[in-house]
């Protein structure tokens, strides 16, 4: 079986242990990244690390559960490589990885009921990717995040030259005067 990684904040916890659950069940290897309780956590960590199990090889695809589900998705999705989709019913899960070839599921805990939640669960992981036109589509995806990156790194590159001309230029005027 696959490879999961899964991580929620306090709000998609309970429905994190309940899917942890399941996919044990169905002899899925689970690492669990977090939160570990119900105690009021910050998303963005975690889903970050989820996406960085997924990015990195270590799990084939990820979980992330919050209250919604959104800011769980945004946040996996920071991370190069990641196509985390939102999928708080069927159709989505199938669409998702059929036609997005969507590496990590995002899910609403506040949202959807457990029974719903495992139905959603099911799909995403049973549903291939399709391949064809679609993979063309990823790939301008991952074309367009390819390039935000090079700009990144350009404009990083750019501002920490003009930090070091500017240093250079203060430099020059702390020169006592002969």
């Amino acid at each position: 079986m696959s490879r999961i990684a899964i991580g929620s904040d306090h709000a998609g916890f309970d429905l994190k242990q309940h899917f942890v659950g399941v996919l044990q069940q169905h002899g899925h290897v689970v690492h669990d990244l977090g939160t570990h309780s119900t105690e009021s956590c910050d998303y963005p960590p975690i889903c970050a690390a989820v996406g960085r199990a997924v990015r990195d090889g270590d799990a084939e695809l990820g979980i992330v559960i919050g209250g919604s589900g959104q800011g769980e998705q945004l946040a996996a999705n920071k991370v190069h490589g990641v196509r985390a989709a939102l999928c708080n019913d069927l159709y989505t899960a199938r669409m998702a990885r059929q036609h997005n070839d969507a590496n990590v599921l995002s899910i609403g805990g506040r949202v959807v009921g457990t029974g719903l939640a495992e139905e959603i669960l099911a799909v995403f992981l049973a549903t291939a990717f399709e391949g064809g036109r679609h993979a063309r589509r990823v790939e301008q995806l991952m074309q367009i995040e390819r390039d935000e990156a090079a700009n990144d790194y350009e404009a990083a590159n750019d501002h920490e030259a003009a930090n070091d001309h500017e240093a250079a230029n203060d430099h020059e005027h702390d020169q006592p005067e002969h």
